[in-house]
């Protein structure tokens, strides 16, 4: 029990020393995610100013301040309370003797590093894809996936406002990737982590892109605004699944545009329920549904 104790303690001090060190810029720049989301956020913030693709959207617009402080919640603060847990399972699955080479199926430390950082790219999008679409699919889990799918005008920010639960649910998947890799991150994994908040950002963003025939391989901001559409195609739970990449949703089927003038109601039947406020929301999907 000592050992566990100690590896709870030990990751969440290490964690909120390391994010007290970000904000100091006492890290290298490229591990530097605290300053490296509001520069991405301030990025796509100011494309969405100039280039808006809805223009009666205001700049501040419904719910940003909301959405901006789910960004260093979800992103931080969370991540600082749930580290300690997560190390402890590590320890609990090393005394079970499962590490994380058991389930290796590819052994990538000898790729070249943009092959390294290409396959982990691929696969983690894929597992994200795969969890997202659960999220849709059970009752249970689509209870706290509607935090989400509470947004009522899209903007950069939206693309961390969710449920705390969904690190839950997303963790252990990603870390399962990972252990497919034989538990190896690319020393350069940053390029990744940080590229895949960038599209992030602009597949929530009020701003009109396509990629043109990278369409059928990116996500985008008119493919991801129906995703979050009121209204959804008769007999699906969701369409549009994509993190990053759309290539899932063109192979499986989910995928669906039918315009791009981005007049959209936004939201799912039954949000006015939803609380309101952030103390409402993170507590929302644990109480029991009224008879």
């Amino acid at each position: 029990m000592e050992a566990y104790l100690d590896a709870f303690i030990n990751a969440i001090s290490g964690t909120f020393n390391w994010t007290i060190k970000s904000i100091m810029f006492n890290v290298p720049w490229y591990l530097n995610y605290f300053w490296g989301l509001i520069f991405i956020s301030l990025l796509v913030w100011f494309l969405e100013i100039v280039f808006p693709w809805r223009k009666e959207q205001g700049v501040f617009r419904k719910d940003f301040w909301l959405d901006g402080f789910y960004m260093f919640f979800n992103f931080f603060l969370f991540a600082i309370a749930i580290s300690g847990i997560y190390k402890m399972l590590n320890v609990f699955f090393a005394d079970l003797g499962i590490t994380a080479n058991s389930l290796a199926l590819i052994n990538i430390s000898k790729w070249p590093m943009w092959g390294q950082l290409l396959l982990f790219f691929v696969i983690l999008d894929f597992v994200q894809w795969f969890t997202h679409i659960l999220l849709h699919r059970y009752a249970f889990l689509w209870n706290f996936h509607k935090v989400h799918h509470s947004v009522k005008e899209m903007g950069f920010a939206a693309h961390l406002r969710y449920h705390w639960m969904e690190n839950i649910f997303y963790k252990p998947l990603k870390t399962f990737g990972v252990m497919i890799l034989g538990g190896f991150e690319p020393e350069q994994a940053y390029i990744v982590h940080f590229a895949a908040i960038a599209i992030g950002h602009f597949n929530h963003s009020n701003i009109k892109i396509t990629w043109g025939p990278l369409k059928y391989l990116f996500n985008n901001p008119v493919m991801h605004l129906y995703h979050h559409a009121y209204e959804l195609p008769k007999g699906t739970y969701g369409v549009n699944f994509g993190i990053s990449l759309s290539i899932w949703d063109y192979i499986f089927k989910t995928n669906y545009i039918p315009e791009d003038s981005g007049d959209v109601k936004l939201g799912y039947p039954g949000d006015e329920n939803l609380p309101k406020d952030f103390f409402g929301q993170v507590i929302h999907g644990f109480k029991p549904k009224k008879k």
